[in-house]
């Protein structure tokens, strides 16, 4: 056996330990997801104000800092890879909608029914929006040339100046 071998076999271990820390984009957009739909599901069950709205200012967190990473490194990477012209626009709509209900409850008093028949409301449209990225939107990217552990580092180091960012204000 040649003395090579054991170190290319190290070398081809190493690189796959590698990869293997960071999340390909896929992976960490799925944690996003699965968090923010656990965060809804506590919100249901929630009683008390101040517990709701602890939960509602971590949705409001997520969600924001979520649907910024998405807008500007999933998207155009994904519209152009794709020569998509309708899951990315639709998307971007969805984002819209959500970005103005947490408008509507974000750093307001949790004050009763329509307060929380719009966090629900929300909940059901992220959860609508998660349906269409994972059961096809995803899908595509992965199938494309797109370089998925490459724009998961880069999606990470966004995610965490952007989350930092927003626990400073």
């Amino acid at each position: 056996m040649p003395s090579t071998t054991p170190s290319t076999a190290a070398r081809k271990t190493t690189a796959r330990r590698a990869t293997s820390k960071t999340p390909d984009a896929i992976a960490l957009l799925r944690a996003d997801h699965k968090k923010v739909s656990d965060l809804f599901e506590e919100f249901e069950k929630a009683r008390s104000t101040s517990r709701k709205r602890e939960l509602v200012a971590q949705i409001c967190l997520e969600l924001t800092v979520h649907a910024q990473i998405e807008e500007e490194i999933l998207y155009p990477e994904v519209q152009a890879a794709l020569k998509d012209k309708e899951l990315v626009p639709e998307a971007r709509v969805e984002h819209q909608s959500i970005k103005d209900l947490i408008a509507a409850v974000q750093d307001v008093e949790p004050d009763g029914e329509d307060y929380d028949a719009k966090v629900t409301v929300m909940g059901e449209w992220v959860k609508h929006h998660v349906k269409e990225e994972q059961n096809e939107m995803f899908p595509k990217a992965k199938q494309s040339r797109l370089d998925l552990v490459e724009m998961g580092e880069r999606l990470r180091q966004r995610k965490e100046e952007l989350m930092a960012e927003q626990q400073r204000h």
